[in-house]
């Protein structure tokens, strides 16, 4: 199984990959976990006020503060695995990746909001949730 699993370096990503390291029939040796870190997009102002080599270096910097540690505890677990970043809207482009990826299933954290959180602010794994065509398991 492909699992597509995005990673923010929250506190609710280190429950979702504990989740994963001690579920070994959803995460074993045959099977592919794929990490994707989403950096929030810059404005386009201030990409061209400081440049695209400097947003992309920013962009580079932040994925690799996230993706290092998870890379370290992956590769502890002995899991088979990959980590990438992009930029952008943070659920497009994990829907996007699933589809790309060819992924079976989305393992995520969530930050838990109770239902008025929900409907005020908004959140990514809700509309991962509602959009995604592959099952989407959210731990929390």
């Amino acid at each position: 199984m492909k699992i597509l699993f995005p990673a923010d370096g929250s506190e609710f990503t280190k429950k979702a990959l504990a989740f994963l390291v001690t579920h070994e029939t959803m995460c074993g040796p045959e099977d592919e976990l794929v990490v994707i870190n989403v950096q929030p997009p810059i404005p386009h102002r201030v990409q061209r006020m400081v440049g695209a080599t400097t947003v992309r270096e920013y962009h580079n910097d932040e994925a690799t503060k996230v993706l290092k540690s998870i890379e370290r505890f992956l590769t502890k677990h002995q899991l088979h695995f990959r980590t990438s970043w992009v930029a952008g809207v943070p659920a497009n482009e994990i829907l996007k990746a699933a589809k790309k990826e060819k992924a079976h299933m989305i393992v995520m954290g969530t930050h838990g909001h109770g239902l008025i959180g929900r409907a005020v602010m908004g959140s990514v794994a809700q509309r991962v949730l509602a959009e995604a065509n592959i099952p989407v398991l959210l731990v929390k």
